[in-house]
Order: structure tokens, then C-alpha cells, then sequence
């Protein structure tokens, strides 16, 4: 079910996830949703940055190239719209309530563009004139735990180093200074690049433990949701059963036990 504003967060949201994007908390924590909602519970996913545009984009090269990479034209306003409709197809099918913010992706924000290139955009420092988001965001999670301080809070961990997530982990962070329950999520695919955890767990001084969720059982819910962000398949993984092989492989390796498949989070020590 679609929420409309943070007002509309009940007590009963007892497991919020920020998704940076559309499709983020259902890549990396698809099976923890599929378990939540199969005990009868109704996870959120607040999608931080799920806004369009609302006057037309000077649109950098590197916005050109993914929009072409998803299929799409110069429109941002039609592209979220079809994001959309994918992201509550697959909420919806994993019986996940769902908020959309309004904050725009980054290679939609600045004029002149803040983003240009694939270096500053993943990895790259989190461009100044964005950094109010990360204030206001965190003011916004503050408030809500303040309202339900007893909800689980799942948030990127920010492997891969993408600006977007980089916003929300650090938003996340003020939570996690409250004492709130805060696990990181890794950020899948990014997460498939030799090296990219433990270079991020290094950044937090590997000073995070681990906690595993056992999703065998939930593996093809996950899979199937993630098929349902059809423009995001060519762009992350070249093909469908590409993606359908990493989610398997990846979950299966974090303890490689005989059908056993985990989604792993990390936690402050």
C-alpha cells in the first residue's frame, strides 16, 4: 500500500528500510521483506530519492547515457513515472507498504549538473549543494523515531560509494546516534565488486558486526521482485538471468551452506 506522507506511518510499522532508489532495498533485502511480511508483519520502504522533476532537466551526458541505458528518452518526468510503476509492482507483490520522497537522483540535480561523469557519481565526494538533503533527511528520521522508538531501521551501508546512498547512510548515521536500531544493508549489485565491503567496512574503522537473516525460502520472491524494475535489468546486470544468478550466487556465498541463502547486515559494535 502506497503511503502518501511520513503522517501516515503507523506503530505498526515496526521495520522501516530506506531505499536510496526505486529498486535498492528490494535488490539487497528482498528475501528480509519476503520474511516479514510472510510472519504476518507489513515492512515499510521509504524511497528517498523517488521525486521527478518539476521543471524540465539540463540533462548532463552521463543523465543522457543512463536514460539510454534504461530506455528512455530526455523526459525525467516519464521515466520516474515508469520507475514508479515498477517499484509499486514489486511492493505490492512482496506486500510491502511504500513511500515515495521527493527528493530528485542525482544526475537530475544541479544547474549546471552537479554529476557528469561516472566518477563523481559513484564513489565520487557528495557534491555541497547537496548536502542540505542529508540535513533535512535526517531531521525527518529523527522526528519519526522519536514517534516509534522501537521500529528496526534497515539503510544503506553505502558500498560502492554511489552519492545517493552515501545521503541516505549518513542520515542514517543521526539514528544511529540515538541509540535506534539501525542495520546496514549491502547495497547489491555494487556489492558484487571485488573488494567494495571491505573497503567500505574499513571506512567505519571495521568496527561493524554482522547479523544474518536466513531467506532460503524467500530467494525466488526476492528474484521475482527484483524482475519487475524491467528498465534497471540491461543497465545492472546485462541480462535477467545474469541477475537471477548474482542474487543466487551472492546469498549463497555469504555461508556457503547447502541450500542455505542470507542476506547479511552490518551493526554498530
Amino acid at each position: 500500500m502506497q503511503l502518501n506522507s511520513f503522517n501516515d506511518i503507523q506503530r505498526s510499522h515496526r521495520h522501516i528500510f530506506l531505499s536510496p532508489h526505486f529498486d535498492d532495498v528490494i535488490y539487497s533485502c528482498g528475501g528480509t521483506l519476503g520474511v516479514q511480511a510472510s510472519a504476518g508483519l507489513r515492512p515499510l520502504v521509504i524511497t528517498v530519492f523517488g521525486g521527478a522533476p518539476a521543471a524540465p532537466v539540463e540533462f548532463s551526458q552521463l543523465a543522457t547515457d543512463v536514460h539510454r541505458q534504461m530506455g528512455f528518452r530526455q523526459d525525467a518526468q516519464a521515466a520516474v513515472a515508469t520507475r514508479r510503476r515498477e517499484d509499486s509492482a514489486a511492493l505490492d507483490y512482496l506486500r510491502a507498504d511504500y513511500l515515495w520522497l521527493d527528493y530528485v537522483d542525482a544526475i537530475y540535480r544541479g544547474t549546471p549538473p552537479y554529476y557528469t561523469n561516472e566518477q563523481q557519481l559513484i564513489g565520487g565526494e557528495v557534491h555541497p549543494g547537496d548536502l542540505w538533503i542529508d540535513r533535512e533527511l535526517a531531521q525527518n528520521l529523527v522526528a519519526l523515531h522519536e514517534r516509534l522508538p522501537d521500529a528496526v531501521w534497515y539503510a544503506p551501508l553505502a558500498v560502492g560509494g554511489h552519492v545517493d546512498h552515501q545521503i541516505v547512510c549518513s542520515a542514517a548515521d543521526r539514528l544511529v546516534e540515538l541509540g535506534a536500531n539501525v542495520k546496514l544493508y549491502e547495497d547489491f549489485p555494487y556489492v558484487l565488486k571485488g573488494g567494495a565491503l571491505e573497503k567500505r567496512l574499513n571506512d567505519f574503522g571495521n568496527t561493524l558486526e554482522p547479523a544474518l537473516i536466513e531467506m532460503s525460502e524467500m530467494l525466488a520472491l526476492r528474484q521475482e521482485a527484483a524482475a519487475m524494475y524491467a528498465s534497471q535489468i540491461d543497465v545492472n546486470f546485462d541480462n535477467k538471468a545474469a541477475m537471477l544468478n548474482a542474487m543466487e550466487t551472492y546469498t549463497y556465498s555469504i555461508r556457503p551452506v547447502h541450500t542455505v541463502h542470507l542476506e547479511r547486515y552490518w551493526t554498530m559494535a
